[in-house]
């Protein structure tokens, strides 16, 4: 096997070498442009690293990491509109560098893209990749859903938020892997496994996103820092504020969660001091420590060589401790 920046510059060329500016050039140029701003790669070096993990070379699984980056991004150009955020990745997002149009129409052409690369594989391994597709791609559908209709509730409870997390963004993970072990033809209980293993790192890692999104650098998060308590998500270090507060400051920060503001300075400075006075910023941390740890429960049972365990692990420490 390879460290994870090998597999990152891995497929890095081969993204580079995809033929991907066609006409219109408004259609694939936003493709092009979502595609090219970097990020960590995460889960094509996922699908790569787990085809190896089964003792099958990374080569076989790219066309299958490159359908897992395509359709995550797709979901970002989305995303994007929904939230109106300005930045992704430190760049204008796809719609505001282009306009609303091009970005829902761009993004729709991303997810048949996606689909078309799994065209490269035999008949039955495409059926198994585009099943899982299908039903990872549904299900970050519904945690979408979710995720915009707890901004207008005040009841959600941190059981609803944590199965909203599971859909919008650990199921992709753990489809990621599970892609690996289905390209290397391992065995159903193996590939049910390495997908419980990604599901937890999943977890582990939106959590990890929101804390960031609060108290990460915007020099290196990349994204909009308070973005969260802007568009008033109920995030779990907001339902864990909300949880461990006094009623008067629970309802403090209700009300502040209820407001559309333009200038949003105090604003994010108020429910940070909240997040962290409440206890809610330890509770956060520690849950990421939690899912990642069950993440590593699952890695045991795995029938896997103990070093390549120990580059998934290694893994697992790095996304847990990660600052962009």
């Amino acid at each position: 096997m390879h460290d994870i920046s090998q597999y990152q510059d891995f497929f890095i060329n081969y993204l580079e070498n995809q033929s991907i500016s066609k006409e219109p050039k408004n259609l694939y140029e936003p493709i092009k442009y979502i595609l090219g701003l970097g990020g960590k790669r995460m889960r094509p070096v996922l699908t790569l690293m787990a085809s190896e993990v089964f003792d099958t070379d990374y080569k076989v699984a790219l066309p299958a990491a490159m359908a897992v980056e395509v359709f995550h991004n797709f979901s970002l150009v989305h995303d994007d509109i929904m939230d109106d955020a300005p930045l992704r990745r430190g760049q204008e997002t796809v719609h505001e560098k282009w306009d609303l149009n091009t970005g829902i129409l761009s993004g729709d052409a991303m997810l048949i893209l996606a689909y078309q690369y799994f065209e490269q594989y035999e008949p039955v391994i495409f059926r198994d990749l585009a099943k899982l597709f299908s039903k990872t791609a549904l299900e970050v559908c519904e945690g979408q859903q979710w995720d915009v209709d707890f901004e207008k509730r005040n009841d959600v409870t941190i059981p609803e938020y944590l199965k909203m997390i599971e859909y919008k963004t650990a199921v992709l993970v753990a489809a990621a892997m599970k892609m690996g072990a289905i390209v290397a033809k391992t065995t159903k209980k193996e590939a049910d496994l390495i997908y419980d293993f990604g599901l937890n790192l999943g977890l582990a890692f939106q959590l990890q996103d929101d804390f960031l999104d609060a108290f990460g650098d915007p020099k290196t998060f990349g994204k909009q820092v308070g973005g969260d308590i802007i568009v008033n998500k109920k995030t779990y270090l907001y339902l864990k504020a909300r949880e461990f507060s006094s009623l008067e400051k629970a309802s403090e920060l209700e009300k502040l969660f209820s407001l559309q503001l333009e200038d949003n300075t105090n604003k994010i400075a108020t429910a940070k001091t909240i997040f962290n006075e409440s206890g809610a910023s330890k509770a956060t941390q520690e849950a990421i420590e939690m899912y990642t740890l069950k993440a590593f429960e699952t890695l045991e049972k795995m029938d896997i060589n103990i070093e390549k365990k120990a580059i998934l692990r290694t893994f697992g420490e790095n996304l847990m401790g990660r600052k962009v």
